[in-house]
């Protein structure tokens, strides 16, 4: 179990009971931290733990975002696009977001995205690069790209993770962190418990302020 963050913090997690959301809201209670997980249907959690608030809505709708934003100190976004392979809600999603954001002087943003994203690119293999990003998943690709695009540019103190695959593993898995953008060879797998871990550190680190952070086995 993770060590106590040094300055615990009230953290709502956008996208909480996707696959990497659930892990997430996990690791940041384990730290400390006080959470808001924001989701239609939070309640699929079933976790009680009294720094755990639960809060129902869509992300796309500003007012329900606003309303779960109130006391936040730092946000954690992992939103997901459920099935469609079309989905705009990464990027749509993060607008509103950062601007509720912008408008309650939050400053804390840590979002995840994709290894591959922009610079990262070149991280990527022929598979990745021509048959999953350049065919199969090109509208989900391109919407983390613009998701990407909206955080650097909203004037907040962000941090980007960009993961690769995810895998079944332990959280204590070996893996490269702060990948170079011309790092070759990569497995391009990490188990969903190391991007939460990895996720779970941010609110209290200043480590990766202002940078994409590419995560890989």
């Amino acid at each position: 179990m993770p060590a106590p963050s040094a300055t615990p913090a009230r953290v709502i997690v956008f996208g909480a009971t996707g696959s990497i959301g659930r892990l997430a809201v996990d690791e940041l209670l384990a730290r400390g931290h006080e959470v808001t997980a924001f989701a239609r249907h939070p309640e699929t959690l079933a976790r009680q733990d009294p720094k755990l608030h639960l809060h129902a809505g869509d992300v796309l709708d500003p007012e329900a975002v606003a309303r779960a934003m109130e006391g936040q100190q730092a946000v954690v976004i992992t939103l997901g696009a459920g099935r469609s392979l079309r989905s705009r809600v990464r990027s749509e999603g993060t607008l509103v977001i950062i601007r509720a954001m912008q408008a309650r002087g939050i400053r804390r943003l840590v979002c995840q995205s994709t290894l591959g994203a922009h610079e990262s690119w070149s991280n990527l293999n022929f598979y990745w690069k021509r048959i999953m990003f350049g065919g199969l998943l090109r509208a989900v690709f391109r919407d983390h790209e613009r998701q990407e695009d909206m955080v650097r540019a909203s004037g907040l103190d962000w941090t980007i993770v960009r993961p690769s695959a995810f895998i079944e593993g332990p959280a204590d898995a070996a893996y490269l962190e702060d990948v170079p953008p011309r790092r070759r060879g990569l497995a391009l797998t990490i188990p969903r418990a190391v991007i939460a871990r990895f996720l779970g550190r941010q609110p209290g680190e200043a480590r990766y302020l202002g940078r994409a952070v590419g995560i890989s086995q």
